[in-house]
C-alpha cells in the first residue's frame, strides 16, 4: 500500500478536485475531522440521552441530543451561532409535556427573530434549527411531533368482549367479565382516547311492600375522534374521566351481577340487595341501592345508598325512606335518588332512582287508591350504534282491594312493582326483574300478612361494558 503526505492537494488545473473513482469509498481516518465541506442538513446523534442531572446542556453545532425529562425540566443553550450551524433536539422519554426543555440563546443571539429562550412542551417533539443570521438567528427547519414507536399503527389494535362494527367505528361489548386487549395504538393521539360506557349491576326491590331497586352507576365518555350521539351525562366537556389507551396493555372488565331477589314475604321480609360494581381501567361504575321494606325494625330496612338510590317503603313509615343515588360521587353524576313516599296511611312505596331521573314517591290516602312510585328514567346513548337506554330504576309495590297502581320501571330496564294480592279481591301481579345487562334495577315486591298471595321482589339487571373508537 502507498503512503502519500502532503499539506495540501489541488487541482492540476481547473477548479475541480476528484477523490476516488466511482464506486470508491473515500473514509477519514479513526479520530479525525473535517472543516470546510459544510453540512447537509443533518447532524451526528449523540445516543447517550442528557437527563436532569446534566443541566444545563450546552450543545455544539452539528450534534443531535435526546433530552430525557423524565425526572426533571432540562435546560439547553444553544452554541454562539453562525451562518449554517446546525442542532436537533428529541424528547427521548416522550415526556417534554410533563418536564419542559427550557431553549437558551448565546448572549445576543436570537431564536426566531427574538433573543429570548422558549419553552419545548411536547410529548415526543423532535426539533431541528439552523443558524441563518443575525436577524432571524437559529430558525426552527424540522418539527416533528407524530412520536412513531413500536405497537404504532394508523388506527387502534385491539380484541376482547362481543366485537362489531358501526362505520369507521370499532364497538367492544362486555355482557360479562373479561380482558380488553390493545395491540397497537394510533399514530394521531387524540384518537387513542377511547369512548366507553360502564353500567354497573342493579339493586333488587325490597319486600314486603318494598321500594323499587335503584339502577346500577352510569357512566359515559364520548372520545375526541368519535361521531355517535352520545347520553346527557356524557362525561366528555363536563369534568368526566378520559381513558387514553396504551400499546401492549390488558385491561380487565368487571361487569357487576345484579342484586339478588328477596323473599317471598312474609317469611322473608328484607331491604333489596344492592348490585355489583362494573369498572374499566380507572373507571368503577356504583352498584344499584336496595329498595326499602316497609317492615319492623323499620331503621334496618331503608333504601339503600348507590350508582342510583333504593325507594322508600309504604306509608313513608320513619325508617322506610329512600336511599341516596351518585354513592360514592362521580362528575358526572352517575344516577340520582330513589323517591320516598308521604308520610300518613295507604301510600305506595317510592320508586328506585334511575341513571337520569329520581324515582317518584307513592300516593294515595285511603285503603282503596294506593299508588306506587315509577322508577326514574335511565341514559340513552348510541355508543353501541342503535340509540339504547340503560339504567332505569325499578317501580315500587302497591296493595288495595279496588283499582290500585303498582309503580312502573324508568326507561333502561326498570323492573315493574307488585301488586299485593287478597284472596277473593285484587289479583296479584308480580314484580319484575331488572333487565339483563342495562343496569335497571328490579320491582318492589311482596306481602307481610299471612293469608295474601306472597311475592318475591324482582331482581337487579347485571350491568354491561362497551368500549369503542376508530379502527379505520
Amino acid at each position: 500500500m502507498s503512503k502519500i503526505e502532503v499539506n495540501t492537494v489541488e487541482p492540476q488545473c481547473g477548479t475541480t478536485l476528484t477523490l476516488g473513482g466511482s464506486g470508491d469509498t473515500v473514509a477519514l481516518g479513526s479520530g479525525a475531522s473535517q472543516t470546510g465541506f459544510g453540512r447537509t442538513g443533518t447532524v451526528d446523534w449523540i445516543t447517550t440521552p442528557k437527563t436532569n442531572s446534566d443541566s444545563p446542556v450546552t450543545g455544539v453545532s452539528g450534534n443531535g441530543y435526546f433530552l430525557n425529562t423524565t425526572s426533571g425540566t432540562i435546560t439547553f443553550n444553544l452554541p454562539a451561532g453562525s451562518a449554517g450551524d446546525i442542532v436537533s433536539l428529541a424528547d427521548y422519554a416522550s415526556t417534554w409535556q410533563n418536564n419542559a426543555v427550557t431553549l437558551s440563546p448565546n448572549g445576543t443571539d436570537k431564536i426566531g427573530g427574538t433573543n429570548a429562550s422558549s419553552s419545548l412542551v411536547t410529548e415526543g417533539q423532535s426539533v431541528t434549527f439552523v443558524y441563518v443570521d443575525g436577524v432571524e438567528g437559529w430558525k426552527n427547519v424540522q418539527d416533528s411531533t407524530s412520536n412513531i414507536s413500536g405497537g404504532t399503527s394508523a388506527n387502534i389494535v385491539a380484541s376482547g368482549g362481543c366485537e362489531s362494527t358501526c362505520g369507521n367505528y370499532k364497538i367492544h361489548k362486555f355482557l360479562s367479565p373479561g380482558t380488553f386487549t390493545v395491540t397497537s395504538i394510533s399514530a394521531t393521539p387524540g384518537n387513542n382516547i377511547v369512548s366507553y360506557m360502564v353500567v354497573a349491576g342493579g339493586a333488587s326491590g325490597g319486600t314486603p311492600d318494598g321500594g323499587g331497586g335503584g339502577a346500577g352507576g352510569f357512566r359515559e365518555y364520548k372520545g375526541p375522534a368519535d361521531s355517535y350521539t352520545a347520553s346527557p351525562l356524557n362525561g366528555n366537556g363536563s369534568g368526566g374521566t378520559a381513558v387514553t389507551v396504551t400499546a401492549a396493555t390488558p385491561y380487565p372488565i368487571a361487569v357487576g351481577g345484579g342484586g339478588a331477589v328477596i323473599g317471598p314475604a312474609p317469611s322473608v321480609q328484607s331491604k333489596g340487595t344492592n348490585g355489583d360494581v362494573s369498572t374499566f381501567s380507572t373507571i368503577t361504575s356504583a352498584g344499584g341501592g336496595g329498595g326499602a321494606a316497609a317492615v319492623s325494625p323499620q331503621p334496618g330496612n331503608k333504601g339503600q345508598d348507590g350508582g342510583s338510590g333504593g325507594g322508600g317503603g309504604r306509608d313513608g313509615v320513619s325508617g322506610n325512606c329512600a336511599g341516596a343515588g351518585n354513592t360514592p360521587p362521580t362528575t358526572p353524576s352517575q344516577g340520582f335518588p330513589g323517591a320516598t313516599s308521604p308520610t300518613g296511611g295507604w301510600t305506595g312505596g317510592g320508586g328506585g332512582g334511575g341513571a337520569t331521573a329520581a324515582g317518584t314517591g307513592g300516593t294515595g290516602g285511603t285503603y282503596c287508591t294506593e299508588v306506587a312510585g315509577n322508577g326514574g328514567a335511565g341514559a340513552t346513548t348510541s355508543i353501541s350504534g342503535t340509540p339504547t337506554a340503560y339504567a332505569g330504576g325499578a317501580g315500587a309495590s302497591a296493595q288495595g282491594s279496588s283499582p290500585v297502581s303498582a309503580g312502573v320501571g324508568g326507561a333502561g330496564g326498570g323492573g315493574n312493582g307488585s301488586i299485593r294480592g287478597y284472596p277473593g279481591g285484587i289479583a296479584a301481579r308480580p314484580s319484575t326483574n331488572g333487565g339483563i345487562n342495562t343496569g335497571g334495577g328490579g320491582g318492589g315486591g311482596g306481602s307481610a300478612t299471612p293469608g295474601d298471595h306472597p311475592g318475591c321482589s324482582g331482581g337487579g339487571g347485571s350491568g354491561i361494558v362497551i368500549i369503542r373508537y376508530k379502527y379505520q
